[in-house]
């Protein structure tokens, strides 16, 4: 059972854009897996809160909200 979990920053992406990640990565996926796996072909999205993530080992500095 494949399994793909796609990490985002929280609050950056709306609910139908991550509708639209997991349905794009499922066909993708079913491509090449071949159809009778899109029963147990797991897509999630968690999302990483501010200051919990670093890039080159910086944390980004975002504008208050």
């Amino acid at each position: 059972m494949p399994v793909t979990t796609i990490k985002v920053i929280e609050g950056v992406f709306t609910a139908e854009q991550k509708a639209s990640m997991i349905q794009k990565v499922t066909e993708a996926e079913i491509e090449v897996e071949g159809e009778a796996m899109r029963g147990v072909t797991f897509v999630m999205i968690e999302e990483v809160k501010t200051g919990d993530w670093a890039i080159g080992g910086k944390l980004p500095q975002f504008p208050a909200k």
